[in-house]
């Protein structure tokens, strides 16, 4: 049995890290139930494994669905920047705790939610600018370079976010109490960055950016382009056992190669090991390098994982879901609470639940 089954989740619709962490938790069991705007089209492909319901949060009847809903629920999913729910009338603490003690509300902001820079707007780039990752990344003498949005949004923000929500899940078990996890990507990204953190004060990365161990600097830990141009081989042959295959695998003797372990000869060793990749295919260098402790593996493209690549995980990660807003939702409210349409609640002609039969307060 999935470890997360029986769990039921409330997500707030938003971006990026809040339905990655309702993402993971389906994954793992969780049902969870997406809430949509009235007239929404999402375009969010995080939605495996989930349903949706349309909710005017707005319209006190049909906030009013969401309220009852909340009463049984075990996780809120709160994408939304400062202060929206409580507006809303849904503080977490002063109101929807008090009903569903057990309710774990899961706050997934950018910035943090009582710095600096709490109220402006800001994406991935932002987060991990402030929380010093960025300046970090990049090659030697080039500008910081950001990695796609996977540090801030994804790792930073709905991992962690995750993380925390089983832990809150762990300490309910004892305590029979949920409790507010408050998560977001500068804290994030910045708990994830604490090796090169700490590293600052040895040998490993003491240098500016790029000129260090394994940020690029050093050129048996780097890529390399091949013979078949646009294709790349990976090496990160650290330790000298590793680094004596490697080296093997190119045709070299290590006493005919600069010394690896004096950094002032680097610059010598990238154009020795540049000129050589670029001799042969990137299968051509599969075929050396595949089953030895090289360290050197091929820089393979998405196109080439999805299906049946090498170790590409399996088909569940190419499957984002596509959850139309209302999809599959009124099944969940049979599920959970025993509802059906014209009973305990009605559709009006935008798609948006509401209330009936005075069920309007939580």
């Amino acid at each position: 049995m999935l470890p997360l089954k029986g769990i039921k989740v409330i997500e707030l619709a938003g971006l990026a890290p809040g339905p990655f962490a309702g993402l993971l938790l389906a994954d793992y069991g969780a049902s969870v139930l997406r809430i949509d705007r009235p007239n929404s089209i999402s375009s969010d492909q995080l939605t495996r494994n989930k349903t949706s319901i349309t909710l005017d949060l707005r319209d006190k009847t049909s906030l009013s669905i969401l309220l009852r809903l909340l009463t049984t629920a075990d996780i809120l999913i709160d994408p939304f920047r400062p202060g929206v729910l409580e507006r809303l009338g849904l503080s977490p603490t002063e109101v929807l705790q008090k009903h569903n003690p057990r309710l774990i509300v899961a706050r997934m902001t950018g910035f943090r939610r009582d710095g600096k820079y709490k109220d402006m707007a800001g994406h991935d780039i932002n987060y991990i600018a402030v929380s010093g990752v960025l300046s970090m990344l990049g090659r030697a003498n080039e500008k910081p370079y950001a990695p796609g949005n996977i540090l801030g949004d994804f790792a930073g923000g709905g991992a962690v976010c995750f993380q925390g929500i089983l832990l809150a899940l762990i300490s309910r078990s004892h305590t029979g109490r949920g409790q507010v996890v408050e998560a977001n990507m500068v804290d994030g990204s910045a708990y994830l960055a604490t090796f090169p953190r700490l590293a600052r004060t040895t040998p490993a990365w003491t240098q500016p950016r790029g000129e260090n161990l394994l940020d690029s600097g050093c050129p048996y830990y780097d890529t390399y382009e091949t013979k078949d141009s646009g294709r790349y081989f990976a090496v990160g042959a650290l330790e000298p056992q590793f680094y004596a295959a490697f080296v093997r695998g190119l045709g070299f003797e290590i006493g005919e190669l600069p010394k690896r372990e004096d950094p002032e000869q680097w610059p010598k060793l990238r154009e020795i090991f540049t000129r050589r990749f670029k001799e042969q295919t990137r299968v051509e260098w599969e075929a050396v390098f595949d089953g030895t402790d090289a360290c050197a593996t091929p820089v393979l493209e998405q196109a080439e994982l999805e299906g049946d690549g090498p170790d590409s995980g399996g088909s569940g990660g190419w499957s984002g879901g596509g959850l139309l807003p209302g999809e599959g939702g009124v099944d969940t409210l049979r599920e959970w609470m025993g509802w059906e349409q014209g009973k305990d609640f009605d559709v009006r002609k935008d798609g948006a639940l509401v209330g009936m039969n005075g069920k309007s307060k939580i």
